[in-house]
């Protein structure tokens, strides 16, 4: 059920496809980590809803094509809680609170909705911050146009250790470069 609610959101905001594609980003690090297969299922749906909680937001405000204001940018602030909200009742689904409460969260403490902080940010949360935010850049938004590959590898790699848990970047950027290596 928030699966399709999920994908139905996706459509609304016109981030078609966004929870896969995170999913299928976020895998090849889990895999390096040596997450067991419950553990990548867990991953794959907690990608897919991470961003329930944008159902609470203005529709207007998830197309908006020019920079948000003060008190808009607070209302898609609060769409980790509110994900968390619709997560937390639902047995079946509590295994994508970490996912869907902490993928904002930075490395450096300057995230949301909590301002977490390094290794206080728990390894789902930390590990859909990268997948989400590569993705988000090399997608087409209102607000702007989608970055090329290598454009969006390097903001990644720049933003270790600020936005992104280092080591989880190390092993985005080597699960990336794998199949460029297999294919040379």
């Amino acid at each position: 059920m928030l699966a399709a609610i999920a994908r139905a959101l996706e459509e609304r905001d016109q981030t078609q496809g966004h929870g896969t594609r995170v999913a299928a980003l976020a895998e090849p690090v889990a895999e390096r980590l040596g997450w067991e297969p419950g553990r990548l299922r867990e991953l794959r749906f907690g990608a897919v809803v991470h961003d329930i909680g944008k159902v609470t937001v203005r529709p207007e405000l998830l197309r908006k094509s020019g920079p948000l204001a003060v008190e808009e940018l607070e209302e898609i602030r609060e769409h980790p809680r509110a994900g968390a909200a619709l997560v937390t009742p639902l047995r079946s689904a509590r295994s994508a609170l970490p996912y869907v409460l902490f993928h904002h969260e930075r490395w450096d403490g300057h995230g949301y909705p909590s301002g977490l902080r390094g290794h206080s940010i728990p390894l789902e949360g930390r590990l859909l911050a990268v997948a989400d935010a590569f993705d988000a850049m090399t997608s087409a938004r209102p607000y702007r146009r989608a970055l090329a590959n290598d454009a969006a590898l390097a903001e990644v790699a720049q933003c270790a250790d600020t936005q992104f848990d280092p080591y989880l970047v190390e092993l985005f950027l080597d699960a990336w470069a794998e199949p460029l290596a297999a294919a040379s």
